[in-house]
């Protein structure tokens, strides 16, 4: 079924539309919530639980892409879940680890002061990503939006680990250069 179509469903509250976007983005969202969690039985209530967010949510919202719009929700929900747990048991996972790495790049390091300058904080962001070669590009993104480990990554791409994190130590200092400049002429 169409991204259209699903979204249709919602609109009309045709609860047909949680069983087709989970029979489409079920896998997808699951991966996601399962590389932050790192647990199969908290990541599948993460995913339940995106499937009410999103049924809670459209309409009003009206998301472009439906794939992104779940991933988000997703991500969202695993890393409150994550934290959430986190503050009981403190442990050191892959999750830190990534956290760490990016924490150079803050976006408390500009000021959001509004709605406004954080939608223009994503944009550069994005503008950035894809002025990225294509491999980079996606090496940055499976490390710190869907936070794989670095030994996942290398697998993916059929390169060592060491190549990972030169790429993406290259990676952060270019954002963070490119921020640096680009958030002034705002």
């Amino acid at each position: 079924m169409l991204d259209s179509q699903i979204i249709a469903l919602y609109d009309a509250r045709d609860e047909r539309a949680i069983a087709e976007t989970a029979a489409k983005y079920g896998s997808f969202c699951t991966s996601i919530a399962l590389n932050i969690l790192q647990n199969l039985q908290d990541a599948e209530e993460c995913v339940n639980d995106t499937w009410l967010r999103t049924w809670n949510s459209i309409p009003p919202a009206r998301p472009n892409v439906l794939k992104a719009y779940l991933g988000r929700i997703t991500r969202n929900l695993a890393l409150d879940k994550y934290k959430a747990a986190r503050r009981e048991k403190r442990g050191c996972g892959e999750i830190e680890v990534a956290f760490d790495e990016i924490s150079e790049i803050t976006a408390s390091d500009y000021a959001l002061e509004d709605e406004w300058r954080e939608q223009d904080f994503v944009d550069l962001i994005n503008a950035f990503l894809y002025s990225l070669p294509e491999r980079d590009r996606h090496v940055f993104v499976r490390r710190y939006f869907f936070t794989d480990s670095v030994p996942a990554i290398a697998k993916r791409f059929g390169t060592s680990q060491n190549n990972v994190l030169k790429i993406l130590s290259r990676t952060r200092q270019k954002l963070k250069n490119y921020l640096d400049r680009e958030w002034t002429t705002l």
